[in-house]
């Protein structure tokens, strides 16, 4: 894959900033945009435009809606991840169920991965 970012994608990125889902708000809103790292939403990578990415730890994150657990979505998110992979990008993966039902062990998570384990999470205003 071209590392290079496809500029035809950076509009759709705009929309998707723009027209994020619920989970995806609260991700950001509540917990991402308050961390003391970079994270950008709806981010162009080569040909993929990425839920968030952290490019300080080469990490990706994606919320998967029911779309992602079908035959056809799932194998897209394989060779999707694998492309990323080859770039030296990881890519973690939550439901949106997770964020509605398991929101904290998700911030967890996500501390942990993005070596922030000793940053007290800020509660939203």
């Amino acid at each position: 894959m071209n590392q290079t970012n496809n500029p035809q994608l950076k509009q759709n990125a705009q929309k998707l900033r723009r027209e994020m889902t619920k989970e995806e708000r609260r991700l950001w809103y509540d917990f991402l945009r308050r961390l003391p790292i970079t994270v950008n939403r709806q981010k162009v990578i080569g040909h993929y435009i990425v839920d968030f990415y952290c490019a300080s730890v080469g990490l990706v994150i994606e919320l998967d809606g029911s779309q992602h657990y079908e035959n056809e979505g799932a194998a897209s998110d394989r060779e999707r991840d694998a492309a990323l992979a080859q770039l030296g990008i990881s890519v973690v993966r939550y439901s949106n169920a997770d964020i509605n039902r398991n929101f904290d062990g998700v911030c967890t998570d996500l501390l942990r991965r993005l070596g922030l384990e000793g940053v007290e999470r800020k509660p939203s205003p």
